[in-house]
C-alpha cells in the first residue's frame, strides 16, 4: 500500500463511519478497486484509523464525555457495547471470511438500502430526545441492534440509529447515541487489532503493533491515516446531524442502493 493508497483509506474512513452507509464495505471494494485487498497490513490499517474517527466524537461532545459527575452515562455506554464484544470475539474469524467476499455485502448494501427508504415511516411518534432519558435497558437492547453490524456492509451506525429509533429516540437523538456508542466499541476493536489480535504476515503470526512499526513508512501511514480520519469525521459528522434533520434516512438508502448495484455489477 502506497501513502496515497492510504489516504484514499482514511478519508473513507472518515466520511462513512458515522453514516448509514457501511465504511467497512467502502473500504474493503477501495482496497480490492486499487488491488491491496489481501494484504494484512491494509487490513489492520482499515481498522486501526478508526481511533481518529474515534477522537472525532470526544472532540465535538467533549463536555458530555468529559462530564465524569454524570456517572450513568458512562454505564449505559458500558451495558450497550458488551454485546458487540462478546459476539464480536465469538465470530471473528467467520466475519474475517466475509470479508474477502464483495459480493455478500454489495447484496447486503443494497438490502439495507431499501430498509432505509421506509425507517422514517416505520418510527413517527419518537418523544426521546434526551440522553438522559434513555434507559440502561434501551441502551442495553441498541446494544442488541448494534450487533447486526457483524455483517460487513450492514453499517454499525445504521444498525445503532435504528435500534435507537425502535427504542423511541427521535432521529437526532439516534444519531447521536450511535455516535456516543461507538466510542467504546471502535476503541475496544482497533485496540485488540492492533494490540492481541494475531495477523498471519507470510505464514508467520503477527501483531498489529509489531506490523506499524515494522517500517518507518507504516509509521507514517498508521498517524497520517488516524489524523486525516479524525479530520474528516468531524465535517462528516456535523454534516450528518444537520442532513437527517432536514431529509430524513431516504438520501442515504437510495445512496446505499445506487453503490451497492454499482459495486455488483463491478465485480460480477
Amino acid at each position: 500500500m502506497t501513502i496515497i493508497e492510504a489516504l484514499v483509506l482514511a478519508i473513507i474512513e472518515g466520511l462513512t463511519e458515522f453514516l448509514p452507509i457501511s465504511s467497512t464495505a467502502h473500504m474493503i471494494f477501495a482496497s480490492s478497486i486499487m488491488g491491496n485487498e489481501g494484504d494484512e497490513f491494509v487490513k489492520m490499517f482499515q481498522v486501526s484509523i478508526q481511533f481518529g474517527a474515534i477522537l472525532a466524537v470526544v472532540w465535538l461532545f467533549w463536555k458530555k464525555f468529559m462530564d465524569f459527575k454524570s456517572l450513568n452515562f458512562y454505564i449505559k455506554l458500558g451495558v450497550a457495547v458488551i454485546p458487540a464484544l462478546v459476539l464480536g470475539k465469538l465470530f471473528d474469524d467467520q466475519i474475517e471470511k466475509i470479508l474477502e467476499k464483495p459480493i455478500p455485502i454489495a447484496i447486503t448494501l443494497i438490502v439495507g438500502g431499501m430498509i432505509l427508504l421506509f425507517i422514517d415511516s416505520f418510527f413517527k411518534h419518537q418523544k426521546i430526545n434526551d440522553e438522559a432519558a434513555i434507559s440502561t435497558r434501551k441502551a442495553l437492547i441498541i446494544g442488541f441492534w448494534q450487533c447486526l453490524a457483524m455483517m460487513p456492509g450492514t453499517s454499525r451506525a445504521a444498525a445503532s440509529i435504528i435500534g435507537g429509533m425502535q427504542q423511541g429516540l427521535t432521529r437526532k437523538m439516534a444519531a447521536e447515541f450511535s455516535f456516543f456508542l461507538a466510542v467504546p466499541t471502535m476503541l475496544a476493536v482497533t485496540t485488540y487489532s492492533i494490540l492481541l489480535k494475531d495477523w498471519k504476515v507470510n505464514d508467520t503470526a503477527c501483531k498489529g503493533y509489531e506490523m506499524i512499526t515494522s517500517s518507518q513508512e507504516h509509521i507514517i501511514m498508521f498517524l497520517l491515516g488516524n489524523v486525516i480520519a479524525f479530520l474528516v469525521a468531524i465535517f462528516a459528522i456535523k454534516f450528518f446531524i444537520e442532513l437527517i434533520q432536514k431529509f430524513g434516512f431516504r438520501v442515504w438508502g437510495w445512496y446505499r442502493i445506487v453503490v451497492g448495484c454499482g459495486l455488483l455489477i463491478y465485480f460480477l
